[in-house]
């Protein structure tokens, strides 16, 4: 009976942040601001530290978020990311991987390097500093693909190399984070350089064997239309291949979301890829929703005091500075246009489940005090809620050129 509660306390969980997240689009919708905020903005209204801990359920908060409910959005995010992946083939993929390597890898050591000599300069515990520098390298880039996808820009210059270079960060990011964890875990601050270089290029040749395996096998299988003659068997032979792909990335090391998005850039390359594409963008309109909603959902700005905002100040300038200084001034080596650089530094900026994922290991392990804690919960959710009202609103003169015309 118990279990059965406990059930049936997810699922209305699940419900009202699924409906409260379609309202609060179709809000946003028509005030013409991002709907993904608005998405983001129900999470934190009837998340468990909002209205949705109201004791309504048995004595219980109304709404839960507990590991069953994180993994649903864990789910979410790989739907979004293997669409996102069916934007680019893997030819246009390889085509700027000049471009989306150098641009994703500052992203990382640009936040990383200052945001480590920043904050050890204002005092902090050496593995607190480790931590906030490692919660400052990754970039969420579900959050910036909704936005463009809204605006219609996903084929852009930019956006490509947005989605390339979020991967790559993603990548080197995990890798970080894999460094850092271990660091913590053993009290050791200074690791070999040669073993941090080792787990950086292992987890790179991981990704490019995912990548090409993914592409190899994935036509084979969907190009046989003797075989899938039921009705949605395309459909779902695809949603059965992109999970299983995520799994064996997360398996051998990697996100999960990196192996959705290979998956996805495979399938862009079959000629089944519209039908493809008609049934993802259906998964989109519930997915998407949920996941924005559950990552809202995790905000708790309880514990927030003058010290805890004068810290998180410090560290929110560092994390808009560095994703602008390390991702928009370098993309003007590709791009060559100063206002499509600025779009790729904004559409960076965004942290989310790596940072929450850092200051819950910080927690964890007992490194990191409550008010730091609480400092990068705070940090997840200003850049989070900033990147897309910041990145339509440098879309707002073309968007205007384009209805004129």
């Amino acid at each position: 009976m118990a279990a059965e509660s406990v059930f049936i306390h997810i699922i209305i969980s699940l419900s009202i942040l699924l409906f409260t997240a379609k309202i609060f689009a179709e809000i946003f919708q028509r005030i013409k601001q991002p709907v993904v905020l608005g998405e983001l903005l129900a999470g934190i209204i009837v998340g468990p530290y909002a209205l949705g801990g109201l004791p309504l359920f048995d004595g219980q908060p109304l709404v839960v978020l507990d590991e069953t409910v994180k993994h649903i959005g864990e789910l979410a995010a790989i739907v979004i990311l293997f669409i996102a992946g069916l934007e680019i083939t893997p030819r246009e993929f390889l085509r700027g991987g000049a471009a989306s390597f150098t641009v994703g890898a500052l992203g990382v050591i640009v936040p990383f390097s200052i945001g480590f000599f920043v904050l050890s300069l204002y005092g902090l515990d050496s593995f607190e500093v480790l931590l906030i520098a490692t919660a400052l390298t990754a970039t969420s880039i579900a959050i910036s693909i909704q936005v463009l996808t809204e605006l219609g820009k996903m084929q852009s210059k930019e956006a490509r190399l947005i989605l390339g270079a979020a991967i790559v960060d993603d990548i080197l990011a995990i890798a970080i984070l894999s460094v850092v964890v271990t660091m913590v875990q053993s009290g050791d601050t200074t690791p070999q350089i040669m073993d941090v270089v080792f787990l950086i290029l292992k987890i790179l040749g991981l990704f490019a064997v995912l990548l090409i395996g993914a592409v190899f096998l994935i036509p084979r299988i969907l190009h046989r239309e003797k075989l899938w003659r039921s009705r949605g068997s395309i459909e779902g032979i695809t949603t059965a291949i992109f999970f299983g792909i995520a799994g064996i990335a997360a398996y051998v090391g990697l996100s999960p979301i990196v192996g959705a998005f290979a998956s996805g850039m495979a399938v862009a390359s079959t000629k089944l890829i519209k039908q493809v594409e008609e049934y993802a963008h259906k998964l989109q309109f519930i997915f998407a929703p949920l996941f924005f909603a559950i990552i809202g959902a995790q905000v708790d700005l309880r514990g927030v005091n003058i010290d805890v905002l004068i810290i998180a100040g410090i560290i929110i300038a560092i994390a808009i500075f560095t994703k602008l200084l390390g991702c928009g001034l370098s993309s003007m080596l590709f791009l060559k246009d100063k206002t499509k650089s600025m779009r790729v530094g904004i559409g960076m900026i965004s942290r989310g489940e790596v940072g929450l994922i850092v200051a819950g290991v910080g927690v964890t392990t007992g490194t990191l005090s409550t008010d730091i804690y609480t400092s990068i919960i705070i940090m997840v959710a200003i850049t989070t809620i900033i990147t897309p009202i910041w990145l339509k609103k440098s879309y707002r003169k073309e968007l205007s050129r384009d209805k004129v015309t």
